[in-house]
């Protein structure tokens, strides 16, 4: 597939909502689709793993082998994602929380990214919904849940703060290589990678979120709101004091890029 770049997200000050609908409606589209496809993904990995009644399940007794194999899933999902035509021409955001602290760094518009969250919002939300469509009730019953993200028994309190710190890690990790002439092309892995790890390493703290569209997504079917104000808190706060960490440490003359994408360059 041809790769098709997007208009620049900066935009003039009055630039209103059906402008940008007219100029980037791709782009917004783009955002819903690649949220939808990683929970699509996560769900059928998760299902196929973790149903009692899976013969994944089954053949893997390893709760830690199962809990890496979905890690690396969620991680090649990520990859496959940023890396593809689609992905690359939205910025392959996929996360409000991405999206606002791009713009607190001023290289989307605030209409822009207000329509790339509510994008995100509904594609999430759509997956899980063809995911059910698709699995049925070993999907929506427990252990897999709807892959609804909770508070782990340490309780509320570490869930925050875990949710803070990889947040924090993944969006100065995606600036700062980003921002590296050599390195910039695998930002996209270097997220991958994290991913993986935080799902192995962090889900049992908070289920491993990052993402309050990613959390919504399976909290409004599941009908699952224990400690929903930790995931839309947490990363957004974490990924806004990583951009303000970024602005600070790269003065503007040594800035790469002003682009709101995981991976500025072509791989």
């Amino acid at each position: 597939m041809t790769r098709r770049l997007a208009p620049s997200l900066k935009e003039p000050p009055r630039f209103s909502p059906s402008q940008a609908l007219s100029l980037h409606w791709p782009d917004f589209l783009i955002e819903g689709w690649a949220l939808g496809m990683f929970m699509i993904s996560a769900s059928v990995v998760t299902t196929l793993l973790e149903y009692p009644g899976a013969l994944l399940n089954h053949a893997i007794g390893s709760a830690a082998l199962r809990l890496g194999l979905i890690g690396v899933s969620m991680g090649g999902t990520a990859v496959a994602l940023i890396y593809s035509p689609w992905g690359e021409r939205s910025g392959a955001h996929m996360n409000p929380a991405v999206t606002l602290a791009f713009l607190s760094l001023g290289r989307i518009a605030p209409v822009n990214a207000m329509l790339y969250i509510v994008a995100q919002f509904l594609g999430g939300y759509v997956g899980v919904l063809l995911s059910r469509l698709l699995l049925g009730a070993p999907f929506t019953a427990p252990p897999v849940s709807y892959i609804a993200t909770l508070p782990g028994p340490a309780g509320a309190a570490a869930a925050f703060a875990a949710e803070f710190a990889i947040s924090f890690v993944m969006m100065f990790t995606i600036l700062m290589i980003s921002n590296e002439a050599r390195w910039a092309r695998y930002t996209g892995v270097a997220a991958g990678v994290l991913i993986s790890g935080y799902v192995f390493f962090e889900s049992p703290l908070s289920g491993f979120s990052m993402n309050p569209a990613r959390t919504f997504a399976s909290a409004l079917p599941a009908r699952a709101w224990t400690g929903l104000w930790i995931y839309f808190t947490a990363p957004v706060m974490a990924m806004w004091l990583a951009a303000r960490a970024f602005h600070v440490l790269t003065p503007w003359s040594e800035r790469l890029h002003h682009l709101a994408k995981i991976v500025p360059a072509p791989h």
